[in-house]
């Protein structure tokens, strides 16, 4: 029950980080594929509701957003570059947020005429916001410099350190790279002008692309789902000394992510950390699992 299932799917630049990351650690994974918008019968019940991507799963613990995915990853398979690991989710926090936000208008502008109606309407209710290219569009003068400078700091990181932002592969690397495939994937028409200064960007990324992504397998997500049932989680209860808001094992608590998709996971608290909150949750597909978040980026409160 120890085999790293891995929930995504193939256009999520969130889940291309991990991905980057089980190339360069040559890790084999199995890749259940789930379906970009809602509904998600085969992912809500592992997760308790939260129905963002990518997911971890091994056995019946569950592990949420790539933040966390990646310390986990790291914790289980350690090197080359373990020291990377304190920086990397504050490099996450800049890659998934203010990166991002620049990304989105180049992206969806370009392809307004291929992005369907459900899409749109998903993204509405996931971020609470209208889903409007015509607006992306007005707002694309200031995105494209908004791009160019967050991919100016890569340049400079590159050119001190060579082939990449530490001098061999790291998570830190998965972390940057994220948006720069995003926009070279599928509006390449954009990304050529705007890459066309950035040489070194263009030539990491190249060697990122390289890498692979490890050994994935596919794997149904009904078979998934069984392997949560037929698992007992790992996580034990651990009582945090430091837990600022005397948050106890036992005791019910609500978590949901701060930017969007606030959709609450409810359950019995089974261990905290300054980094992690580990919650105990039933549901008739999948018996008993443990759901893991993220602390920085995700309230906790009592249920």
């Amino acid at each position: 029950m120890s085999e790293i299932i891995f929930h995504h799917y193939w256009t999520s630049p969130f889940s291309e980080k991990v991905r980057n990351v089980f190339g360069m650690k040559g890790i084999a994974w199995r890749s259940v594929e789930q379906p970009t918008i809602l509904p998600k019968p085969h992912l809500i019940p592992l997760t308790g509701g939260y129905r963002k991507i990518p997911v971890l799963q091994i056995g019946a613990d569950v592990y949420c957003d790539s933040q966390l995915i990646l310390r986990e990853i790291e914790r289980r398979f350690p090197g080359p570059k373990s020291e990377a690991n304190g920086l990397s989710a504050p490099l996450g926090f800049w890659a998934d947020r203010a990166f991002f936000a620049a990304g989105i208008p180049l992206i969806f502008s370009a392809l307004e005429d291929s992005v369907g109606e459900d899409f749109k309407k998903d993204r509405e209710a996931l971020s609470g916001a209208p889903f409007d290219t015509e607006r992306m569009a007005r707002a694309v003068p200031i995105m494209r410099e908004q791009f160019r400078a967050h991919t100016g700091f890569i340049e400079e990181q590159l050119a001190a350190n060579g082939d990449f932002l530490t001098g061999t592969p790291s998570v830190l690397d998965a972390q940057a790279h994220m948006n720069i495939w995003f926009l070279t994937s599928f509006v390449p028409q954009v990304a050529e002008p705007l890459l066309r200064e950035f040489a070194r960007v263009r030539a990491w990324a190249a060697r990122m692309k390289a890498l692979g992504y490890g050994r994935p397998e596919p794997m149904a997500p009904e078979a998934a789902i069984a392997v949560a049932l037929a698992a007992t989680p790992a996580t034990r209860e651990q009582v945090d000394p430091n837990e600022p808001n005397n948050l106890v094992p036992g005791q019910r608590v609500s978590v949901v992510p701060d930017d969007y998709g606030k959709d609450p996971v409810s359950g019995v608290l089974v261990a905290s950390s300054a980094h992690e909150i580990a919650i105990r949750r039933e549901h008739p597909d999948v018996a008993e699992v443990v759901v893991h978040f993220p602390r920085a980026g995700f309230w906790v409160v009592p249920a």
